[in-house]
C-alpha cells in the first residue's frame, strides 16, 4: 500500500542482513514520538538506547514467535517513518481478537495519511490472521482518537487517570475502542 508521498506499508519480517538498521530506525521513531509527547507507556527521560531496547528485547521476540505483527511505513529512501503493532497474544478463549499497540508516526512525517494507511493495513493483517475483533486504547482527546473514530472504531468508554504523561506526573484518561471486522470464508 502506498500514499501520495510514496510511503510503502509492509509487514516487518526481521531480516538478519538489515535487522540492526531496522531496529535503529524503529528506535528512532519511538524515541522521537515519546519526546514529542506521545503517551505510549514511556516517560522522560527516555534515551535512544531505551527505545532500541524496547524493540530488541520486547517486540522482536514476539515477532519471531508469531504473537505480534509489526507493520512499518517506509519512505522512498527505505527509512522507517511509522509503525503499528498487532498483538495476537490473546487467551485461549479469545482467538478471534487482537489488540492494536503503539501506532507511531515520526513527528517529521505526520499529517500525510501514514497513520491511517498503517491502520488500514493492520486491519488486513488481522483479517488474514482470522481476527474479527480489534481493540485498542488511546489518550482521550489526543490526535489519534478522531482517526480511530473516522475509520470505524467504536468508543466503549473512558477510564480516568489511566496513565502518566511522558513529560509530567499528570495522569491522563484513556479511551477504549473496538472494531469488528468482516472475515471472508476460506
Amino acid at each position: 500500500m502506498t500514499t501520495a508521498e510514496q510511503i510503502r506499508i509492509e509487514r516487518w519480517r526481521p531480516d538478519p542482513s538489515r535487522l540492526a538498521k531496522d531496529l535503529g530506525m524503529l528506535g528512532d521513531v519511538l524515541h522521537a514520538c515519546v519526546h514529542a509527547g506521545a503517551s505510549v507507556s514511556f516517560v522522560l527521560p527516555f534515551s535512544r538506547e531505551d527505545a532500541l531496547a524496547f524493540w530488541h528485547d520486547k517486540v522482536l521476540p514476539a515477532v519471531k514467535a508469531g504473537s505480534c505483527y509489526v507493520l512499518v511505513a517506509r519512505n522512498a529512501e527505505q527509512k522507517i517513518v511509522g509503525t503499528v503493532q498487532l498483538d495476537l497474544a490473546t487467551p485461549p478463549n479469545q482467538p478471534h481478537r487482537a489488540e492494536v499497540r503503539k501506532l507511531l508516526v515520526h513527528p517529521k512525517a505526520r499529517r500525510r495519511g501514514i497513520a491511517r494507511a498503517l491502520m488500514l493495513a493492520l486491519e488486513e493483517q488481522a483479517r488474514e490472521a482470522r481476527r474479527s475483533l480489534i481493540t485498542l486504547d488511546t489518550v482521550t482527546g489526543a490526535f489519534a482518537e478522531p482517526l480511530y473514530l473516522s475509520i470505524g472504531y467504536v468508543q466503549v468508554g473512558v477510564i480516568p487517570r489511566y496513565a502518566r504523561r511522558p513529560d509530567s506526573p499528570e495522569l491522563e484518561a484513556t479511551t477504549v475502542m473496538y472494531k469488528e471486522l468482516a472475515l471472508t470464508n476460506r
